[in-house]
């Protein structure tokens, strides 16, 4: 005797459905929202008592759960109507053969969908993870750049493998399927002409690395900090918060122009005293801008620094200063080079030197 060998569609039946199958049905399909309901809030429950950090607990609890209930349930349903499916192979009587051919691939595909949106949710996770693992908490370019190119060719794993069940949900064969690739793979290839020179763009931007994320950087007229590096094309944000999409495959043709490795930050400046500054003082000027050039803790190469005298005019004294800073962001630099000119505003007025000012010398 078989589990559902009291069932028959030919008396009392309703759309092809015996008043007993119907029961059944109505079982699978409410055990399986129980079973959804039971495994979310399970989950929920186990994944917040053994994950401690808050965004990785976050992400795969409250966006991971509802989800992940969905795959329990769908794929309850789907075992259930597979065995009642095999039972009318030896009972003819239980389902009419049309639907007993369709709901288990219905059921098939609702089950590979919640998978891949429970596996697509979880891609984020690969950021909080590294950075939990991380040592010292703060995720370097490098390592920013992989973790994004990482998550790009999980998304496209996910996708890929998704799509093979999906088809086969819906009746393709697959054996003939994948035959059928190695025919059209030709036609394939040149039909992706594009995205295929992008991916292999976005292999070599991350084996030669010219940049990484966080480098500000010029590609052909483009200007901007990288944001992502993803398998096609990489994000760029502007000095105006807008984001420029560059195909990956055009890294590979044109210049890339990489502030962020350089390895010092060079400033030159004219001061202009007034004409009429004592010439001792002026080059005692010259010489302790000089040595607090060399003795900045910011500066470096001072042997390529200087501070002199460029060129005298009519109405000024021309002094070039030249330094190179030893810092990675501009807004160090920019801190570094403020507090200097200050100091230099002091030091002019300690020797009693003027700055050059037009309107002081029209009206003397």
């Amino acid at each position: 005797m078989g589990l559902y060998d009291n069932l028959t569609y030919e008396s009392g039946e309703l759309f092809g459905f015996s008043q007993s199958t119907l029961v059944v049905l109505g079982a699978i399909f409410v055990l399986s929202v129980i079973i959804r309901m039971i495994v979310s809030n399970l989950s929920h429950g186990f994944f917040g008592a053994i994950v401690r950090n808050d965004s990785i607990r976050q992400k795969t609890v409250k966006k991971g759960d509802k989800a992940l209930g969905s795959v329990a349930g769908y794929a309850f349903g789907f075992v259930m109507i597979d065995l009642l499916v095999g039972e009318q192979a030896e009972n003819t009587n239980i389902l009419m053969p049309s639907w007993a051919e369709y709901i288990p691939d219905v059921l098939q595909f609702l089950l590979v969908i919640s998978i891949v949106v429970w596996a697509f949710r979880l891609v984020s996770l690969v950021y909080d993870v590294v950075k939990f693992l991380d040592k010292d908490d703060d995720l370097d370019g490098t390592e920013k750049t992989l973790i994004s190119a990482l998550e790009s060719a999980l998304r496209f794993i996910i996708v890929f493998v998704g799509s093979i069940f999906i088809a086969d949900a819906l009746g393709f064969e697959l054996t003939s399927l994948l035959a059928g690739l190695g025919i059209s793979g030709l036609a394939f290839a040149l039909a992706a002409k594009d995205t295929i020179s992008n991916f292999f763009g976005a292999i070599t931007v991350l084996l030669d690395r010219p940049f990484k994320v966080g480098d500000w950087v010029v590609i052909g007229t483009s200007e901007g900090e990288v944001t992502e590096i993803n398998l096609r094309t990489t994000l760029v944000r502007t000095s105006v918060d807008t984001i420029i999409t560059i195909p990956n495959a055009n890294l590979v043709n044109i210049p890339v122009e990489n502030w962020g490795k350089r390895r010092w930050r060079r400033w030159q400046s004219m001061i202009h005293l007034d004409i009429n500054s004592d010439p001792k003082n002026v080059e005692l000027f010259c010489q302790q801008t000089l040595n607090l050039i060399q003795n900045h803790e910011l500066t470096t190469k001072e042997d390529a620094s200087w501070c002199s005298i460029n060129t005298i005019s009519a109405q000024s004294i021309d002094i070039e200063v030249n330094l190179y800073w030893n810092v990675n962001s501009l807004i160090a630099e920019r801190k570094a080079r403020e507090a200097l000119i200050i100091d230099l505003m002091e030091l002019a007025k300690e020797l009693n030197l003027s700055f050059y000012d037009g309107r002081i010398r029209q009206q003397r």
